[in-house]
């Protein structure tokens, strides 16, 4: 790509062009120093900051000022909400006479741009690029810009991801407030191209493309070249203004593939009769995604999907990378320990790192910060809002294999859930979507499923998703009052993946890691390798995303430092992830599931939250019980009464804020025979059931409510008459939260 004519000085933070999707050689970046203030009273407008008045600060965009790249460094220690940012800038002699478009890569969360004090625009959102016609408020000699910012993170009213509102703890993180992306301008023609949709054909050996033309100048024709290497291999010519369609022959076909990449060139020219007015360059990777049955074929093969969970967090920059090469790095890193892609969790990623994704043939997911922020009636629309520019700012890229906007919410998310994933298919039928990645599913049709299990122990991670495709045709499945039917916890028959597993813990010190980290590295190479083989062998899985690519703050479970150090013998991590899967051997896989699993009659014998009156009072505490608290007889009638769920917060019913805790109550049972039994389960971290001193399961890590079936275990348990059922639950560092149902077939 061209350097542009009025680029960057060499002293500029982050000089690349932040677009190589969308390159016009004729910008110039604003990155830099720039005047700050934070407006604690809001009262910036009556004061005049939108024009000719000089803030109290200065920082470094495009780095937010929690961040200590911004020159800053306020951390978690205020919380930022109304922020002014100004600068001046002279407009370079080659933009004169042209449009001149301002650009911002991302600002968090409600944005003013004014030019020379006149509101050149307003955005809402924190995640993808807006742009601004300011032609008619530029002048020659000095400019002036000012932004008004408000990030209020604390309303519940906008996406916030892994951002903490208060200071860190678990996995939230410092917050990012305001300009988080690079700032540049860009001039246009009178007329030109103002956003593109490119849509690879390989089996038909074309790409499809739409155009869409701001300006109305006479006589307008787009020329679009296809490029591989030098070689021109197709071009098309589409004439009038507005939207542009073009199907461009390629006489050479290369394809875009997992870890052998190839990317063309696209050139687009716009003219007016004779006059070359507009120049835009792109490019694109011919690859097709398609769904078969429980596969996910890129490129008509089943490529098994090895994903890393990436925050996309620095240490000295947060939301921000420090530069372009740390954005590739980050990258290479993944590819060194064995993962051919990841899901970029809980943040929207700047085009760069999907450019060098693009680059490297790395595979990724596409998500939304959400994490249980944003759902609220009031919030919707500028929901729905961003997703939309987001998907219209990514949709191109060869290395976005799907999309997922909302991480573990609950069920009554269901409204948002379902309309952001009809959006998504109606703007980007190419790829799949998934409506929530782990707990609550309620998509009536799935396409794609997934879960989140952080069980510690190996085996039973892989006994549970063994036995998840094995359910024998005629059942069970538990009432849908617990969850959707629709969920993960039912096998749908479609693709399926576990979205989020290991999270093992390796040099922790007074940080945290899912479950209990193992006590030397050669207990944590075991694990590692019985949590990855588990996935890999099991044919009936399309991936796996492993929890995660570097430590981050306070959580310390990366296979790298949060400093990007490696932890472990990377050579040996990449043997054990690399090798090849059962799905990639086309093992033969479960058959489609009956549906007869949905409509099977479930008596309640123990009741969870959602079985109302059947949820009856335990007896609990949070100190270690005397011997023989598991069995009948055991004198509990000095310990307190309360109703599950049991937690800090989140709706539970009973407070919960020990380490441990331990409860116990009678149930009847009629003595009929079993004919299934189960365990629907919601809980954080390590959970054993007991019914009269037997155990009928035991469970760790963190999860939605899911099905345990625990038939065998609970025929020999049960008698006809009086039981009694006791329960242990240890909080490991995910919060105290613990709810169950016990059911009967």
């Amino acid at each position: 790509m061209l350097a542009g004519i009025f680029a960057a000085s060499a002293a500029t933070p982050r000089p690349e062009h932040p677009r190589p999707d969308m390159f016009r050689g004729n910008w110039m970046s604003l990155n830099g120093e720039w005047q700050f203030e934070n407006d604690k009273e809001a009262d910036g407008d009556s004061r005049g900051l939108t024009y000719g008045k000089d803030l109290a600060s200065k920082i470094i965009v495009p780095f937010c000022p929690e961040s200590k790249l911004s020159g800053l460094g306020f951390g978690n220690t205020l919380k930022l909400k109304d922020v002014w940012y100004r600068r001046t800038f002279d407009l370079p002699a080659a933009m004169k006479g042209q449009r001149v478009r301002i650009h911002f890569g991302g600002v968090d969360y409600r944005s003013w741009v004014y030019i020379n004090g006149q509101l050149a625009g307003m955005h809402v959102g924190e995640n993808v690029q807006f742009s601004f016609d300011i032609s008619k408020f530029v002048k020659d000699g000095a400019n002036e810009v000012v932004v008004k910012v408000i990030d209020d993170m604390w309303s519940g009213l906008q996406p916030c991801g892994k951002q903490s509102g208060d200071k860190s703890y678990s996995c939230f993180y410092t917050r990012t407030t305001g300009i988080w992306q690079p700032v540049w301008l860009e001039a246009v023609g009178s007329s030109f191209v103002e956003t593109i949709s490119v849509v690879p054909d390989p089996d038909h050996g074309r790409v499809l493309i739409d155009a869409k033309i701001n300006g109305a100048d006479k006589d307008l024709a787009l020329t679009v070249e296809a490029y591989a290497g030098d070689e021109l291999v197709g071009s098309e010519t589409s004439t009038g203004p507005g939207q542009s369609r073009l199907v461009i022959n390629l006489k050479s076909v290369k394809l875009w593939e997992p870890g052998a990449p190839f990317l063309y060139d696209l050139k687009f020219t716009l003219a007016s009769g004779k006059e070359k007015i507009d120049q835009l360059q792109s490019y694109f990777g011919l690859r097709k995604i398609a769904i078969e049955g429980r596969k996910v074929l890129i490129n008509g093969k089943p490529v098994f999907q090895r994903l890393i969970l990436d925050q996309g967090f620095y240490p000295d920059g947060l939301w921000t990378a420090p530069s372009d090469e740390a954005l590739k790095q980050d990258i290479v890193m993944s590819m060194a320990c064995g993962y051919n892609g990841a899901r970029l969790h809980q943040k929207v990623f700047e085009p760069r790192f999907l450019y060098w994704a693009d680059k490297l043939g790395y595979l990724v997911w596409g998500e939304y910060p959400n994490a249980g922020y944003g759902n609220q009636r009031e919030g919707f629309s500028a929901v729905v809002n961003e997703w939309t520019e987001i998907l219209l700012r990514d949709r191109n890229h060869p290395s976005i294999v799907g999309w997922c906007a909302f991480n573990e919410n609950f069920e009554d998310t269901g409204e948002l859930q379902q309309m952001i994933w009809n959006i998504t298919k109606a703007i980007d039928p190419t790829r799949p979507a998934l409506e929530s990645s782990g707990w609550a599913h309620t998509l009536p049709h799935p396409e794609v499923r997934d879960a989140h299990d952080y069980t510690g122990e190996p085996e039973s991670l892989r006994k549970r998703w063994e036995n998840f495709f094995r359910a024998p045709p005629e059942g069970p499945f538990p009432p849908s009052r617990y969850y959707n039917a629709s969920s993960s916890q039912a096998d749908r028959g479609v693709p399926f993946m576990i979205s989020e597993i290991g999270g093992i813990g390796w040099a922790t010190g007074d940080g945290w890691s899912y479950g209990n980290g193992p006590k030397n590295l050669d207990e944590f190479y075991l694990r590692y390798k019985g949590t990855i083989d588990a996935m890999l062998d099991n044919p009936n899985l399309f991936g796996f995303c492993y929890t995660q690519l570097t430590d981050i703050e306070q959580e310390r479970n990366g296979l790298y430092y949060y400093n990007r150090k490696p932890k472990f013998d990377v050579r040996k991590i990449h043997e054990i992830t690399s090798r090849q899967a059962a799905y990639e051997r086309n093992e033969a896989q479960a058959p489609q599931p009956s549906t007869h699993v949905l409509t099977a009659k479930w008596k309640v014998l123990v009741g969870a939250q959602q079985d109302g009156k059947l949820s009856t009072p335990y007896k609990f505490t949070t100190e270690k019980p005397a011997e023989g608290w598991l069995n009948e007889g055991f004198d509990d009638k000095a310990w307190p009464s309360g109703l599950a769920p049991f937690g800090n917060g989140n709706g539970s019913k009973t407070e919960w804020k020990t380490p441990e805790i331990y409860f116990r109550k009678t149930f009847e049972y009629d003595g009929a025979d079993l004919k299934n039994g189960a365990v629907v389960i919601r809980h954080n971290d390590n959970t054993e059931i007991h019914i009269n001193g037997q155990q009928i399961i035991a469970v760790d890590g963190s999860k939605g409510y899911y099905l345990i079936p625990a038939t065998d275990l609970m025929k020999k348990a049960l008698k006809k008459g009086t039981n009694t059922i006791a329960v242990h639950s240890h909080e490991g560092g995910q919060g105290q939260w613990i709810d169950f149902a016990v059911l009967a077939e």
